[in-house]
């Protein structure tokens, strides 16, 4: 179904395909698709982003989290990019090419570039795909609001990386994305739904972050349309456990493999040295 009157507008990164791209397709096949803000940022907004990390875990546990993408880059990248353009592929032949619809490409999605342009778009409803926290001004310009696919179940995983924390701690019940409108805090607005999938050990945390949007399209279509429609309700969160997760570390993810591989009986010597992490 598709419902011409709701204008829809997406922000992402630049390098992001799956989102620039894949996205962008499946947003126009049900409404009337706008235009995409395209966050390419700076060195220096890169660095301030290492610098705020580095501060909220302290150098000995950074290094932690240097060691996994070091280890992610050598052992599970290629792979995953070959991955992610098999699915690109896919999502191109499901949902037609939104042609013509333009394109702001800015440092920062709370730039004053960035807010003219959705402001000129006038989209009902902002998808968010993008590494900043909004700003007010930028996430209440959409009259039906702005929303993200975090990463993760909230409350009980928000921040980066959910679905890598869920598995790390063995919550398989809890992983998945949340669609939740943005407001002032980091991914505490109301719920409109909570995606899961099961997941083998092996997967990458990359390409586990990715299914948990893409094999749930069209539910979270329809969720949009309900939005839209005024007839979704907010999930209640209320008592639940709530907390806030940062970069994946290398040691968690060696304890994750560990303990798959005890679940398997294929523990071998190399794996045993693992115990004592």
């Amino acid at each position: 179904m598709k419902v011409e009157s709701v204008r829809t507008l997406l922000i992402c990164h630049d390098r992001a395909a799956l989102d620039r791209e894949g996205l962008s397709r499946w947003l126009g096949s049900f409404s009337t698709f706008v235009g995409t803000v395209v966050v390419r940022e700076s060195r220096q907004r890169l660095k301030r982003r290492i610098g705020r990390e580095l501060a909220r875990v302290g150098p000995v546990r950074f290094f932690d989290v240097l060691a996994f993408r070091l280890y992610y880059r050598l052992l599970q990248l290629r792979a995953d990019r070959k991955w992610e353009a098999h699915e690109l592929d896919r999502l191109r032949r499901s949902f037609p090419e939104s042609a013509g619809v333009p394109e702001c490409v800015v440092s920062s999605p709370n730039s004053s570039e960035a807010e003219a342009f959705i402001r000129d778009r006038r989209p009902d409803l902002v998808l968010a795909r993008c590494k900043t926290l909004l700003k007010e001004q930028i996430f209440s310009i959409a009259p039906l609001g702005t929303y993200v696919l975090h990463p993760g179940i909230c409350p009980e995983y928000r921040n980066a990386h959910g679905c890598f924390w869920a598995r790390a701690l063995g919550d398989g019940e809890n992983i998945g994305t949340t669609l939740l409108r943005i407001d002032r805090g980091i991914d505490t607005g109301p719920v409109f739904g909570h995606f899961r999938l099961a997941v083998d050990p092996p997967e990458s945390h990359v390409v586990t972050q990715h299914r948990v949007v893409i094999e749930h399209l069209d539910a979270i279509r329809d969720r949009l349309l309900e939005i839209a429609a005024g007839s979704a309700a907010p999930i209640d969160t209320s008592g639940r456990r709530s907390a806030t997760w940062g970069q994946p570390w290398l040691t968690a993810y060696l304890r994750l493999r560990f303990r798959a591989a005890q679940r398997t009986g294929s523990k071998g010597s190399n794996v045993r040295l693992l115990e004592r992490l």
